[in-house]
């Protein structure tokens, strides 16, 4: 019999010890707060056991097997399988050892009996520990490599987030995905899906403030030919596109009310009934969905519908904004600089003094696609090399979002290059008034565009005229 001695010391956790027995629950406790950094809650059976689950992280849980209202073996059944679940030991009495196999098959760790050894007790307790530990540094260091391919960071925050990715995208469970405009959330749900079971399978993305009502349907759910006026023939819908897979519904906040109806059909019978159609169509995918929306708040307004809410939030990861983790600024500037410079053809840049250290005081609202938009700008409009840092965009006084550093001839970045002539100068303070337009928008171009007084078309004519045209679309998460 391994001794307590013989045990690595655990790492520090948290333990739940659940028996109908306040004897045995004291003597449990008492036994393991013996154990460096551990500490130990209690639960006189199951359902009260779920409710401490649900409000806190335990690495251990301690279950009796037999107790009334929930027993130790539904208990193991119903918190295994859940991302992040805690190990579970289950305690048994003599001659129910048939029980614990039972618990084992359903999950359970490891089991001792009644009446327990301290030695034994705390060697199987320490090995648990250690497993968790192992478990999670597994899940860190695999989740980081899964999210670097999308993203870039180097926050404690991200590192996190990276983690719990990795834990959410191998479990099949439907993921909402929050956070402010820019921070890459589509990056997160590719990194969910490279984790998933279903990574084979198609991948597809559909953004719930693009179209109408009447188009959204049928290019979520489909139709049969002569559905509406212009079905002149049958459409699968992405729902089918992506049976055996996965798909984002990016922006979900924004879905009309009556296709959240029909999006709450799928995720509770896994059928969708195409538009002109009788019959529903089983469907087998894995739903994503992100939004920068406060959907808590809009299901207590009625504007979005609070069973579809909790049916989103099975799992949820949120993003943190840039402000939240200022130390991925400088590694995400390097990038964008060594990008841009690349595509603007400037060769090495030259960062002046006290570069990363104002990009990492600025508030950047539009987190990391402004941070990308205003180092493209910055790039573009380098010369010799060399850039200006009084081209950064400068804090509003009032504690709004940053405006842009308007130089004397205009615009940011409005001037020319000494001894240019007329058409030359005009262009770039064109440019100029262009680079900040999308800047102050986040990189949304209809906005943009409302800003300048002109038309989409014709920005989009004037961003392919100066090269700006492979900037992010509108609507998109810009790398980060």
């Amino acid at each position: 019999m391994a001794r307590a001695g013989d045990a690595e010391a655990p790492q520090p956790g948290n333990v739940l010890v659940v028996d109908d027995d306040a004897g045995v629950r004291f003597t449990l406790r008492e036994t393991l707060r013996s154990l460096p950094g551990v500490t130990v809650d209690v639960a006189e059976d199951g359902e009260v056991a779920l409710q401490k689950l649900a409000t806190k992280p335990y690495e251990l849980v301690i279950t009796d097997l037999r107790m009334p209202r929930l027993d130790g073996l539904e208990l193991v059944k119903r918190v295994q399988g859940q991302p992040g679940a805690p190990r579970i030991i289950v305690v048994t009495a003599h001659g129910s050892e048939r029980f614990a196999v039972e618990a084992m098959k359903a999950g359970a760790y490891d089991y001792f009996r009644k009446p327990f050894d301290v030695d034994e007790l705390l060697a199987v307790v320490s090995r648990a520990l250690e497993a968790v530990r192992l478990r999670d540094e597994n899940e860190r260091l695999a989740g980081e490599l899964n999210l670097s391919r999308s993203l870039v960071f180097a926050s404690e925050p991200m590192r996190r987030l990276a983690q719990l990715v990795q834990r959410a995208g191998s479990r099949d469970v439907t993921v909402l995905i929050t956070g402010e405009s820019g921070t890459g959330k589509e990056r997160v749900a590719e990194a969910l899906v490279r984790a998933s079971p279903r990574a084979a399978g198609p991948y597809l993305r559909f953004n719930c403030a693009a179209l109408t009502e009447e188009l959204a349907e049928a290019e979520l759910f489909g139709h049969s030919k002569g559905a509406f006026t212009g079905a002149h023939r049958v459409r699968q819908g992405l729902f089918r596109e992506a049976d055996g897979g996965t798909l984002l519904l990016d922006e979900v906040g924004e879905l009309a009310p009556p296709l959240q109806a029909k999006l709450l059909r799928v995720l509770q019978e896994g059928e969708v009934r195409p538009v002109g159609e009788d019959r529903p169509v089983k469907v087998d995918v894995r739903i994503l969905a992100a939004t920068h929306r406060d959907l808590r708040r809009r299901a207590a307004e009625g504007t979005f519908r609070e069973d579809l809410y909790y049916r989103l939030n099975v799992v949820q990861l949120r993003v943190p904004p840039l402000r939240e983790r200022p130390e991925d600024i400088p590694v995400l500037a390097r990038m964008f600089l060594d990008r841009f410079s690349d595509r603007f053809h400037t060769g090495p840049l030259k960062v002046p003094p006290g570069f990363f250290e104002k990009l990492r005081a600025l508030p950047w609202p539009g987190n990391v696609r402004e941070l990308e938009n205003t180092l493209e700008s910055l790039v573009a409009l380098s010369s010799e090399g060399e850039l200006d840092l009084g081209l950064l965009p400068a804090p509003d006084p009032e504690g709004g979002a940053p405006t842009a550093v308007v130089s004397p001839a205009g615009a940011a970045g409005g001037e020319a290059p000494e001894g240019a002539g007329l058409k030359e100068r005009v262009e770039a303070y064109e440019r100029g008034l262009i680079l900040d337009a999308l800047r102050i928008a986040g990189g949304n171009r209809s906005e943009a565009s409302r800003r300048l007084g002109i038309g989409r078309a014709t920005l989009h004519d004037k961003l392919r005229k100066y090269g700006l045209d492979g900037g992010p679309e509108e609507g998109g998460e810009g790398r980060g």
